[in-house]
């Protein structure tokens, strides 16, 4: 087989091996879906293949895949509702561009073992969060209600009734208002049950959770 032969087999296969992982996350509507992941693994493998007929900078070149990959994926995580989100699929992006150097270089038995893995971590990450999420989950909390001296108290004893656990942030008065903030952890079902009782307390002028 020739040279040319192999190297198409090669970018074959990386966009195949992206292709699939992106496939998952384009399903679950992330940044980063089928093109990207493509772009990624097929890129990785051009830059790897290049390295290899370049020789002698071949090595920083293959180094420089990494930087490039860590910029890229650095512009997917941000910040939303104090949580931070994308942090998943940059690091799938830092994968799959290891997929593709692996397969620039023909190391196809570690990108297929690789590959298999991505996958089954992202098909199954899936149901294992909701699992543990529905265990213990942390939600934040603002109460509005009129001010009295034990506002505060009365409503983190209701947290603790219901077996969650308050950390409370910002307080603050206005006029005759009181507005509270609570970091709040605890099950999914204790949640649900004291957000109920804060929906039906006539006490509470605005309730965001």
């Amino acid at each position: 087989m020739d040279f040319a032969q192999e190297d198409s087999i090669r970018l074959s296969v990386a966009l195949v091996m992206g292709g699939l992982i992106g496939i998952e996350r384009e399903y679950h509507g992330k940044a980063a879906g089928l093109r990207t992941m493509i772009m990624i693994c097929v890129g990785s493998a051009l830059f790897t293949l290049a390295s290899g007929r370049i020789g002698g900078s071949g090595d920083r070149i293959a180094a420089n895949i990494v930087n490039g990959i860590g910029f890229l994926g650095a512009g997917i995580i941000f910040r939303e509702d104090n949580r931070v989100k994308g942090l998943t699929t940059a690091a799938t992006v830092w994968a799959v561009s290891a997929l593709g150097m692996c397969v620039g270089a023909g190391h196809y038995d570690i990108a297929i073992m690789g590959s298999v893995l991505i996958l089954g971590a992202l098909l199954l990450q899936g149901n294992f969060t909701d699992r543990i999420q529905r265990l213990n989950q942390t939600r934040e909390y603002k109460i509005v209600t009129a001010f009295r001296n034990n506002t505060m108290h009365q409503y983190e004893k209701l947290f603790e009734e219901y077996d969650l656990s308050p950390t409370r942030s910002q307080q603050q008065r206005i006029g005759t208002d009181m507005i509270g903030h609570w970091r709040v952890d605890g099950s999914e079902q204790n949640h649900e049950k004291c957000i109920n009782r804060l929906l039906n307390d006539p006490e509470v002028k605005e309730f965001t959770f």
